[in-house]
């Protein structure tokens, strides 16, 4: 991957309509080819999670310059349909994919499944309804990218584990001691998985959930020279990094 300059999306959660205007946003800023890394977390609590895997697999067919890291969620999906999974050890509350606080129902409806939380026939329906393209295509989804100075993950790294050594889980699922961690990383980490008011540069990471899949709007982002930008409806508006 080149190092700049490069666009990023935090997570979708479902919201093809934001995709539209998050990448419209980048066409406008850097052409249609600019290269895009989308960190993950595409379906879950939005409308249209279908749409937005859809639209993923139509840019890269078409040859987008697009790199598109799994999430925990995209990841609980695939589970499901594939190995029937409603549960993943790294919730402690012990809800499953289609508890309301998780989305999963709000996936299925927009394959046209219709469930519950304890819907016996979901799994069966979601089998019929969901296009084996879209599971491989979740299926075959890296955890990381990184470039000269980025490292890109969905939910961020183990701090003093090398990339080749870290967690899959950690990548999709970890919080602290990612979080809490204030000293410099190897590379700065653009992630999500954390859902904010607003993205913010904190030093040495970057969140770019500003909390899409709970109704606040989706922010693509630019790395351009040594400065991290977010695409707004006026234009580009620098994330000042926190000290």
């Amino acid at each position: 991957m080149q190092d700049a300059p490069l666009y990023a999306i935090g997570d979708i959660h479902g919201h093809s309509d934001q995709l539209d205007q998050a990448l419209a946003r980048i066409a406008a800023d850097g052409g249609a080819a600019a290269p895009v890394v989308f960190l993950g977390d595409l379906v879950d609590r939005g409308p249209d999670s279908r749409g937005v895997i859809q639209r993923l697999i139509d840019g890269g067919a078409a040859g987008r310059d697009w790199t598109v890291l799994l999430g925990n969620h995209d990841r609980m999906f695939l589970r499901f349909v594939r190995d029937g999974l409603l549960h993943d050890d790294r919730i402690l509350s012990g809800k499953g994919w289609l508890h309301p606080a998780l989305g999963g129902a709000a996936t299925l409806a927009s394959y046209g499944v219709q469930t519950s939380e304890d819907s016996a026939s979901a799994l069966d329906e979601a089998r019929a309804a969901v296009p084996r393209a879209h599971l491989d295509f979740l299926a075959a989804r890296p955890l990381w990218a990184e470039t000269a100075s980025h490292i890109f993950v969905h939910a961020g790294i183990r701090p003093g584990v090398a990339m080749d050594r870290q967690d899959p889980d950690d990548l999709v699922w970890i919080r602290d001691p990612f979080l809490d961690w204030d000293q410099p990383f190897a590379k700065t980490v653009v992630h999500g998985h954390t859902a904010l008011d607003h993205p913010r540069h904190e030093g040495n990471r970057v969140n770019l959930d500003g909390g899409a899949g709970y109704g606040r709007p989706l922010f693509p982002a630019v790395f351009d020279g040594a400065d991290w930008h977010l695409l707004t409806e006026t234009g580009r508006e620098l994330l000042w990094p926190r000290t």
